[in-house]
């Protein structure tokens, strides 16, 4: 009844508020989640974490890590940029967790890349056997 009183009392020229439009559905807006992108984003940690060290043990670095991160990368989120900025944050936040502790190769980067190498490898193991094709 206030509703009605209050729309009553405008002036004759007036038009009563429009509820908002509903915003068109962009890409953007359309994304969900893959129920593995927890554990897609721990493998995207880990193999940052790997390149950092691997190059930083290696005088001839290897650019596979980063490369494979890359085809990880456009493999699944193709057209979903929130995805997409989500899998690159954790890789390089692996990356620079390890930057920011090593400066020189070391026996404990030795232990902690073969470390991060298996735990990445048990995890793309799980996530291929419980959500792969």
């Amino acid at each position: 009844m206030a509703a009605a009183l209050a729309i009553g009392a405008l002036p004759a020229n007036a038009q009563a508020p429009q509820a908002p439009a509903a915003p068109e559905a962009t890409p953007e807006s359309t994304e969900k989640p893959a129920p593995y992108d927890d554990k897609l984003a721990r493998l995207s940690e880990i193999i940052g974490a790997v390149h950092y060290l691997r190059n930083l043990c290696d005088k001839e670095g290897e650019p596979e890590w980063r490369e494979a991160m890359q085809e990880l990368v456009d493999a699944e989120t193709g057209t979903e940029p929130k995805r997409r900025a989500r899998m690159v944050s954790a890789y390089n936040r692996g990356y620079r967790s390890f930057a920011s502790v090593y400066t020189t190769c070391t026996a404990s980067a030795i232990a902690a890349e073969g470390f991060y190498r298996n735990e990445g490898a048990t995890l793309a193991v799980e996530i291929a056997a419980r959500y792969g094709n």
